[in-house]
């Protein structure tokens, strides 16, 4: 079974377009290719990866595409399209001679509209997906997993995966309310969700294992072990800790369950889901 990190980005830095990284980050403020993080998948036994978008702008596709097809171990992409624009459906026509771009990703965490998925625009979008078969990443934060539910319940054919667990509040130790929600989204079949993007809700510099264990325990009883997969968010994951940190958060906790379960987790579910 090749072992796949589904979750994580490459870009060359931009100090205008990437106004995201903030001063705390600013370890990020330097390019992140794919030799940089080749040798750490080699060490956790990953065979590959899931690279996604981290620009709103269809160059980004064609940069991460470019570097999918001279990087073997890149096996599929998320990248971005204007799901609003009413020439969706041309677009995606388009992408489909890249074969490694599987799926989309919207910044929506970031929308001062905070329903922004439920827009008669978006609604749109996401159908056009649908006919072209690809996938969908939400990125969300938890006060927007309440439309989030709406959302999904409009496209029970559509697969879904959600980011980073809807980044629940971990350094402050608040999880009822995104159990709540987070429970009501994993009751439809077609929506996963990646364990990946924890230790950037923690305290950086002072997390501990077992803080993440409580929201480990609410994914796993939701979803189940058929609809989980780990990502390492490298390189955003460096500014807690590194690469092999977020593996053995995870692998850690899972070192009781089958070994059918692991191999779901670190890899076939990924592949199932995004079609590797």
């Amino acid at each position: 079974m090749e072992k796949i990190d589904a979750h994580q980005h490459f870009w060359k830095f931009d100090p205008f377009r990437d106004k995201w990284i903030t001063d705390e980050m600013s370890y990020l403020r330097r390019d992140f290719l794919p030799e940089d993080l080749f040798p750490s998948l080699v060490k956790n036994d990953f065979g590959g990866c899931v690279l996604v978008q981290v620009e709103q702008s269809e160059r980004e596709n064609l940069f991460l595409t470019g570097l999918a097809e001279k990087n073997d171990f890149i096996k599929g992409v998320v990248g971005w399209v204007d799901l609003q624009s009413s020439d969706v459906e041309e677009r995606l026509e388009y992408y489909k001679s890249f074969s490694k771009l599987k799926g989309f990703r919207h910044l929506v965490q970031d929308e001062s509209d905070r329903a922004i998925m439920l827009k008669p625009g978006f609604i749109r979008g996401i159908k056009a997906l649908e006919k072209f078969n690809y996938t969908y990443d939400i990125l969300i934060f938890p006060d927007q997993l309440q439309y989030a539910r709406t959302f999904i319940e409009l496209f029970p054919d559509q697969r879904f995966v959600i980011d980073h667990l809807a980044k629940p509040y971990i350094k402050f130790r608040k999880i009822d309310e995104w159990r709540e929600e987070i429970i009501r989204v994993a009751q439809y079949e077609n929506t996963y969700c990646k364990i990946s993007g924890m230790v950037t809700e923690a305290d950086w510099k002072g997390w501990k294992e077992q803080d993440f264990t409580p929201y480990l325990d609410v994914v796993v009883r939701a979803f189940g072990t058929d609809r989980i997969m780990f990502g390492s968010d490298w390189p955003v994951c460096l500014l807690a800790g590194n690469y092999n940190d977020t593996v053995n958060i995870v692998k850690n906790y899972f070192s009781s369950f089958s070994q059918n379960e692991k191999d779901k987790i670190f890899g076939l579910n990924a592949i199932k889901f995004y079609g590797l």
